[in-house]
């Protein structure tokens, strides 16, 4: 079964993986960043393997550029 649909499909990228270089993206060192809406509008989600956001200074640039990127994503962007 096709689906037709009316619009052009958009390729969005909405998740993002941070980590050491050469570590997998299921390492213990890895935050996922991604893009969330559960009806309410876009918010940027971060999550490390506990579950909770925790970083050091020489972690922050490279999250803070993920997160940038994901922010230029959203759609509901002012």
């Amino acid at each position: 079964m096709s689906l037709c649909y009316t619009k052009p499909m958009k390729l969005r990228p909405i998740t993002w993986c941070v980590s050491p270089e050469g570590e997998p993206t299921f390492s213990e060192m890895s935050y996922t960043i991604r893009i969330v809406d559960e009806g309410g509008g876009e918010y940027i989600e971060v999550e490390d393997k506990d579950g909770r956001i925790g970083f050091n200074s020489e972690e922050w640039p490279h999250l803070r550029d993920a997160i940038e990127m994901a922010l230029k994503q959203t759609i509901n962007r002012q």
